[in-house]
C-alpha cells in the first residue's frame, strides 16, 4: 500500500509539472517535453489517455490550442464552441467559464500534440487490446482499478469476479485453491443471504429456496433444510430424467420427420408417376380421335369421289342423249318445212320412233340429302364422349379428393402411444374459484361447502367452481384426468374465456370444448349444444389434442382405450386445460 500511495504521489507530481508549464505554451516546449518524457520513463509512469482528451469531443486531441485560462482543446472543437454562443456574449472557457476579451487567437500548443502522439504510442505498444477490457455486456474484474478488463472466473467464495491476472492467487496460494471458480457472473450477490449477508450455502425444501446458515436457525427453524449441494444432486438427477425424456422425445420426432419425409418423397413420386401417366393416356385419346377423325375424312373423300364420278358419268351420258335428241328434233323440223305433199308423205315413214330415256327413272330416286347422315353420326359420337369424359372426371375428381395425403401424423391407436405425447399439468390459484382446494402440487381439486383462503385476482372464476391449467397447451399433448363424485367436467378452452356469468361455463361458449359426467351420463357440450354419448366413461378420462391439425379427442381409459368424441376444428389461439366440479367432495385430479 506505501509503494501504491507514494507511486500516485509521484505521477501526481508529474502531471502537476505538466499542467503548470503547458501554461506557459510560448515557453521552451521542446526542452521541457524531453524532460517530462525522461522523467515519466524512468519513474515507469504510464500515460493516462483520459488527461490528453478534449472536454468537448471527449476524445484525444487534435491539433491541440491551449487558450489563455491554462485549458487545452481541439482547435475545430474551441472554435466550434465559440461560434454556437450567442454573438452577444463574451467567449469563455467550456470549463471554468473565464471569459476574454477580445477573442483570443489559438495558436497551435507543439508540446502537448507531441505528448498526444507519443501517448498514442505508448499505449499502442503497451496497453491491453480493447477486446480485453470490460463492455457493457460484459462482467468487470472486481480488483481492477480505472478501466476494468474483462473477468475469466468467479469465486463462489470470495464473491468476486477476477480477470487473468488478478486471478492467479486462486492458482498458487493454497487456500484460494479450494475455492469454487465458475464462469463469470454479474449475480453473485444473488447468493448472499439480503437479511445476514452471509453466502447461502443451504435449501430450505419446506419453502423451496436458498438460505444461509443463520436462517435455518432463525426464519427457517424446524424446516426441512439440506445443503445447496444435497439439493443441486438431487435437482440434477431429476434434470438428468428430464434431460433423458427430451432426448427420448427428440429422437421420436426425428423419427417421425424421417417418415414425413418418406412420406412427402412417396407422395411427390406418386403424382409425377400420375401426371405423367395421364398425359400419356390423354395423349393415347388425342391421337385415337385424330386417327379415327382422318378416317371418317378419308371415307367421306373416298365416297365422294366414288358419287361425283357416277353422276358426272351419269351427266356424259345425258349430254350425249340431248345432243341426239336435238339433231332428231332438226330433223322433224326440217321435215315439217317440206312443202311438196308427196315429198312429205314419201319421207315421213322412213323417220325412227322416238325411244323412252332409260336414265330418268335412277335420276329420281336419287336421294337430295348427301353425307348430312355422316355429320349427324359423329355429333352422336360427339356427345357419347362428352358423357363419358364428364363422368370420368368426376370420379377421378373424387378419387383425387379421397386420397390420404395428409402430412399431420396419425392419432395414436394404444394408450403407450398417447402417453408419448403426456403432458405435465397443474391448476392455477389464482384462477381457480374460491370454493376449490387444491392439493398434490395443484395436481388435484376438491369442491369445498366453504370458500377457501385465496387472495384477490383479476383472472378468477366468480360463479362457477372451475379452474385452469398453469401450462398452456400447444403442439400435439395427451393427459389424462382421474375423478369422483358427480358432476365432473374436463374442458379444453382458451384463456380469455369469461370469468362470471352463464357463458362462463365450459361448453357454454365457444371458445371452449367439455366432456361432462352427470348423474350417470356423459355429454359433450360446445358453444351451448349438448351432445348425448352412449358410452359412459371410467373414472379416468384421457384426452389428446393436436392443436395444429385442430383434433380434439375424449377417451374413456380403461384396460382399453374407449373413444368418447372427437371433435375436428380449427384452433387460433393456445389451448388450457379446465375441470369443473359442480357438487360438494367431486374430485379430479391430473395424473403424473
Amino acid at each position: 500500500m506505501h509503494c501504491r500511495s507514494e507511486r500516485g504521489n509521484r505521477k501526481g507530481g508529474v502531471w502537476f509539472r505538466i499542467r503548470e508549464q503547458t501554461a506557459d505554451f510560448r515557453g521552451s516546449e521542446t526542452h521541457l517535453f524531453t524532460e517530462l518524457r525522461g522523467e515519466m520513463a524512468q519513474q515507469g509512469i504510464q500515460m493516462d489517455q483520459e488527461k490528453f482528451s478534449c472536454s468537448i469531443c471527449l476524445d484525444l486531441l487534435k491539433e491541440p490550442v491551449t487558450i489563455p485560462c491554462g485549458h487545452s482543446y481541439c482547435r475545430t472543437c474551441i472554435n466550434n464552441y465559440w461560434d454556437g454562443e450567442e454573438k452577444e456574449k463574451i467567449p469563455s472557457c467550456p470549463q471554468c467559464r473565464q471569459t476574454f476579451i477580445p477573442r483570443p487567437v489559438l495558436v497551435r500548443n507543439t508540446m502537448l500534440a507531441d505528448l498526444v502522439e507519443e501517448l498514442k504510442k505508448t499505449e499502442l505498444k503497451a496497453a491491453p487490446a480493447d477486446h480485453c477490457y470490460a463492455g457493457p455486456a460484459d462482467v468487470g474484474c472486481d480488483f481492477c482499478t480505472g478501466r476494468k478488463r474483462k473477468a475469466i472466473n468467479s469465486c463462489l467464495q470470495c464473491v468476486a469476479s477476477y480477470c487473468e491476472q488478478h486471478l492467479q492467487p486462486h492458482y498458487d496460494v493454497a487456500p484460494f485453491k479450494k475455492h469454487k471458480l465458475v464462469e463469470p457472473s454479474n449475480k453473485l450477490q444473488e447468493n448472499i443471504c439480503s437479511l445476514h449477508d452471509e453466502l447461502m450455502k443451504m435449501f430450505c425444501r419446506t419453502d423451496q429456496q436458498c438460505i444461509c446458515y443463520l436462517c435455518s436457525m432463525d426464519e427457517h427453524k424446524g424446516h426441512h433444510t439440506v445443503s445447496a449441494a444435497a439439493e443441486r444432486k438431487e435437482r440434477q438427477r431429476e434434470l438428468g430424467e428430464s434431460r433423458q425424456q427430451v432426448q427420448q422425445r427428440i429422437q421420436d420426432r426425428q423419427k417421425d420427420v424421417k417418415v414425413l419425409q418418406q412420406e412427402v418423397k412417396d407422395i411427390n413420386q406418386s403424382a409425377d408417376k400420375a401426371v405423367r401417366d395421364s398425359e400419356e393416356i390423354f395423349s393415347q385419346l388425342i391421337r385415337l380421335m385424330e386417327k379415327r377423325s382422318s378416317d371418317v375424312k378419308q371415307q367421306i373423300r373416298s365416297q365422294q369421289k366414288t358419287e361425283v364420278s357416277g353422276a358426272e358419268e351419269l351427266q356424259g351420258k345425258l349430254e350425249q342423249e340431248i345432243t341426239e335428241l336435238r339433231r332428231k328434233d332438226a330433223e322433224l323440223q326440217q321435215l315439217s318445212h317440206t312443202e311438196d305433199h308427196i315429198q312429205f308423205l314419201h319421207n315421213y315413214p322412213s323417220l325412227p320412233h322416238l325411244s323412252e330415256s332409260t336414265h330418268s327413272a335412277s335420276i329420281n330416286i336419287r336421294p337430295l340429302r348427301h353425307f348430312e347422315e355422316v355429320t349427324a353420326a359423329v355429333s352422336k359420337v360427339r356427345d357419347q364422349l362428352q358423357n363419358m369424359l364428364s363422368e370420368g372426371w368426376t370420379k377421378i375428381s373424387l378419387t383425387l379428393t379421397d386420397l390420404d395425403v395428409s402430412l399431420s401424423p396419425a392419432e395414436p391407436k394404444t394408450r403407450a402411444g398417447f402417453l408419448r405425447y403426456s403432458q405435465e399439468i397443474t391448476m392455477d390459484p389464482n384462477i381457480a374459484h374460491t370454493h376449490l382446494l387444491l392439493s398434490e402440487g395443484n395436481r388435484k381439486v376438491t369442491k369445498m361447502n366453504k370458500p377457501q383462503s385465496y387472495s384477490d385476482h383479476p383472472d378468477r372464476f366468480t360463479d362457477r367452481s372451475q379452474v385452469l391449467s398453469t401450462e398452456s397447451l400447444t403442439g400435439r399433448c395427451y393427459w389424462e384426468v382421474e375423478w369422483s363424485g358427480g358432476g365432473v367436467g374436463v374442458a379444453v378452452t382458451y384463456k380469455h374465456i369469461k370469468r362470471g356469468g352463464a357463458e362462463s361455463r365450459f361448453g357454454f361458449n365457444e371458445k371452449s370444448w367439455s366432456l361432462y359426467h352427470y348423474n350417470n351420463s356423459c355429454s359433450f357440450r360446445h358453444n351451448s349444444i349438448d351432445t348425448p354419448l352412449s358410452v359412459p366413461p371410467s373414472s379416468r378420462v384421457g384426452v389428446y389434442l393436436d392443436q395444429p391439425a385442430g383434433l380434439l379427442s375424449f377417451y374413456s381409459v380403461s384396460d382399453t382405450m374407449t373413444l368418447l368424441h372427437r371433435v375436428q376444428t380449427t384452433f387460433t389461439l393456445p389451448l388450457y386445460a379446465g375441470i369443473r366440479l359442480c357438487f360438494p367432495g367431486a374430485t379430479a385430479e391430473f395424473s403424473q
